[in-house]
């Protein structure tokens, strides 16, 4: 049962890092549109610093539930 619940929960977090490397990418290439604009970044660079954060917790806590089912 506690195996169970550990991969149910890394499946979700499985998906989420993934759809959070797409959105990570998509504002990426959001930035440099507007770096080759000469448009102000800073909100977005911002917002791409706080999505790197968040991402970098979802991928420890991948490795966290990881380490829970192969000790």
């Amino acid at each position: 049962m506690y195996k169970d619940a550990i991969m149910d929960e890394l499946r979700q977090v499985e998906l989420d890092v993934v759809e959070g490397e797409r959105r990570l990418a998509d504002l990426e290439a959001f930035l440099f549109e507007l770096k080759r604009r000469k448009e102000d970044t800073t909100r977005a660079q911002a917002e791409l610093e706080a999505m790197r954060k968040i991402q970098l917790d979802r991928e420890q806590h991948r490795q966290r539930l990881l380490s829970l089912l192969h000790p």
